[in-house]
């Protein structure tokens, strides 16, 4: 037993993932391409992957948004996740990136469920809103530049319908965030919207030490 959430050596961190995940081989495709990049520090964990595909058919989501897409493995985990009329509205700048997610979203033959844009985040959220969209996404998972989290925060969460579900990524920042010493630009904008995230009373919330930490929040009713 323990009270507290255990540190992962490397040998138990390859028995999470031998007893726990159920990776496509689509998936591990892409994860091993993206591996080869120089950026691959910016993939989602294969674990997280699975727990937000786990998260998605729990609360039946068809709906969903993707705020940072990089090579496509997380929106390609969302994709197999959701039915078979499920949607996916996935922002992104990089044509260089999206190229690779594009090749194995047809490859999994998921293409047609995800609604790839790319423009900076902010035009689109703004464009979703303006087409009257408030409300109506189920799931949304944000995994951007962070310098603009809070507002990506602000605009997903007027997306979501009530009892949807946020995910922000990296909230944990390698351990940074918990290292006063630490005061380069980003780790202060994610350590000031965590603090702000524990105390927004219109989301139910929890921050979970999986990948870079996850922290996740549930609309809540007004």
């Amino acid at each position: 037993m323990s009270t507290k959430t255990l540190n992962l050596t490397d040998s138990l961190y390859e028995y999470l993932l031998k007893h726990s995940l159920r990776e496509s081989p689509f998936l591990y495709d892409l994860r091993q391409k993206t591996a080869a990049l120089s950026e691959s520090r910016m993939q989602i964990s294969p674990e997280q992957g699975q727990f937000m595909q786990l998260l998605i058919e729990l609360i039946g989501a068809k709906k969903t948004l993707e705020i940072g897409v990089f090579t496509g493995y997380s929106t390609l985990a969302t994709a197999l996740a959701l039915p078979e009329d499920g949607k996916i509205v996935a922002c992104d700048v990089s044509e260089e990136w999206t190229g690779i997610a594009l090749d194995y979203w047809r490859k999994a033959g998921v293409a047609q469920k995800i609604d790839l844009r790319i423009a900076p985040a902010l035009d689109t959220l703004n464009q979703l809103l303006a087409d009257d969209q408030m409300g109506s996404f189920d799931f949304a998972f944000i995994d951007a530049d962070k310098a603009n989290t809070q507002q990506y925060y602000e605009m997903t969460l007027k997306l979501l319908r009530v009892g949807g579900l946020l995910a922000v990524d990296n909230v944990l920042w390698s351990g940074r965030v918990a290292d006063p010493d630490q005061q380069q630009p980003n780790t202060k904008v994610i350590r000031a919207f965590n603090d702000m995230l524990h105390q927004d009373e219109r989301v139910t919330m929890s921050l979970l030490p999986i990948g870079d930490g996850l922290s996740l929040a549930r609309k809540r009713g007004v």
